[in-house]
């Protein structure tokens, strides 16, 4: 009876090792390819939607009544409240109401206060919704007199300010996707634009004046373009005219590294909680989240306001690069301080207000990937891109569906415990092998 089970042990074992292999790879692959199965909706998914809600119902009710909006851990806006009617109002359009003391009114009037300040360089402010604050930080090239000046105003401003000291120092990032080269550093191209009669590249303002004239690396010494507009400081993009007046083909594609690109499908605003990709020459793409928007930072080239602030890391030389969420367009790099291998905050000139600014229109490329066209102007609080913002082609999707555990992992976890599994069972078969020998040959030894 025992040599019967030991034979169905055997036969059983290794069809069922190649099964789990089938079906842990299957999983992966689905998980890639797709939706996780029955995986809930994720913030990143449903930011611009989120925002378009938010940002709705915070101009109905006004700067007096709410204090900001950003989406949820579940991907559902939340509108920051100061009254119960308007509470109301946010739950019954389907959002999240989060009660809090100070309106938008009190939190920009503070920051005015700030601006109105001595400027000191090396300092930063942002409006952070979830608190209900304005976070200011200083650098580790703020003197102690100065930050005591600047805590004192602070303090007189209000209890609704938080102080705070960083590592690092913000500086502009001077050296996108692709780097472009000129007499004055290196930088990268960010997004492609266009004015219905030619093309340009949108990046950012600190990579040159205006006139600089701009190369590609690739060693040929082939111009690229010219700057031909820029806003720098106050805000942070500038203009580069196409050399042959065309951006040619892939227009509407960004580059993410190794060849390949990410489809931008239309223009919008960011959203705090969001979840982002940037792209540039040096570190490469990389992801993170909108932690505040409206922040100003006082570089020592001059102040630079109305940015939106990550926890994306980057380094010199991604100055100018894309910043986009599942294919909307959201703003370029101007600068930060840290970097990718210990982290740090990064800051982005928003894409809407610089394409307002200058007249431009989006070069995106059609949903389908069949065509390339101009994106009206993006409006305030979504994605401007007609229908669901699309992934781009690099797997912008699936690379979050490979860090998200709760995809990718049950299928890896089938595939390593598949050979263990089988190895387990070659181990328990091989000892119950060796004691029925020993109990045999002990039988024998009188």
């Amino acid at each position: 009876m025992r040599h019967a089970r030991r034979r169905i042990v055997r036969r059983a074992a290794r069809p069922a090792a190649v099964g789990g292999l089938l079906l842990g790879t299957a999983m992966v692959t689905r998980a890639v390819a797709g939706e996780p199965p029955g995986a809930p909706a994720v913030s990143h998914t449903l930011a611009p939607p989120a925002s378009g809600t938010g940002g709705a119902l915070v101009s109905r009710l006004g700067a007096s009544r709410t204090a900001g909006h950003w989406v949820g851990p579940d991907g559902r806006p939340v509108v920051a409240v100061t009254d119960d009617a308007a509470a109301d109002e946010v739950r019954r359009a389907g959002a999240g109401a989060k009660a809090v003391r100070h309106s938008m009114a009190e939190l920009t009037s503070a920051t005015s206060a700030l601006r109105s300040a001595p400027r000191v360089a090396g300092t930063a402010w942002a409006l952070d919704y979830r608190s209900n604050e304005v976070v200011v930080r200083g650098d580790s090239t703020v003197s102690g007199a100065d930050w005591s000046r600047l805590t004192k105003v602070a303090e007189g401003i209000g209890g609704f300010l938080r102080m705070e000291r960083t590592e690092g120092v913000s500086t502009t990032r001077l050296r996108g996707a692709r780097p472009i080269l000129s007499t004055a550093g290196r930088c990268s191209a960010g997004f492609n634009v266009t004015d219905g009669r030619g093309d340009f590249i949108l990046t950012a303002g600190h990579c040159g004046p205006t006139g600089a004239v701009w190369f590609g690396d690739d060693g040929g010494g082939r111009q690229i373009g010219k700057t031909v507009a820029r806003s720098f400081p106050g805000d942070d993009f500038s203009l580069v005219e196409y050399a042959n007046g065309r951006a040619g083909g892939g227009a509407g594609v960004v580059a993410v590294g190794d060849g390949e690109g990410a489809r931008i499908t239309g223009a919008g605003e960011a959203a705090v909680g969001q979840r982002v990709f940037r792209s540039g020459s040096t570190s490469g793409l990389r992801s993170g989240r909108v932690t505040a928007l409206d922040a100003t930072v006082n570089y020592p080239e001059g102040t630079v306001s109305g940015l939106v602030q990550t926890n994306v890391c980057a380094e010199p030389g991604d100055s100018g690069g894309p910043l986009f969420s599942e294919g909307v367009a959201l703003g370029v790099t101007p600068g930060g301080s840290g970097d990718c291998a210990e982290g740090g905050t990064t800051f982005f000139q928003p894409v809407a207000e610089a394409l307002t600014s200058l007249g431009m229109r989006m070069i995106v490329s059609s949903p389908d990937g069949a065509g390339q066209r101009a994106a009206p102007a993006p409006s305030g609080g979504g994605a401007a891109s007609p229908g669901a913002p699309v992934p781009g082609v690099d797997g912008t999707a699936s690379l979050s569906r490979l860090t998200d555990r709760r995809a990718v992992g049950p299928g890896l976890l089938v595939i390593a415990g598949s050979p263990v599994a089988l190895a387990a069972t070659r181990w328990l078969r091989a000892e119950q092998d060796r004691k029925a020998r020993r109990r045999y040959y002990s039988g024998t030894w009188r």
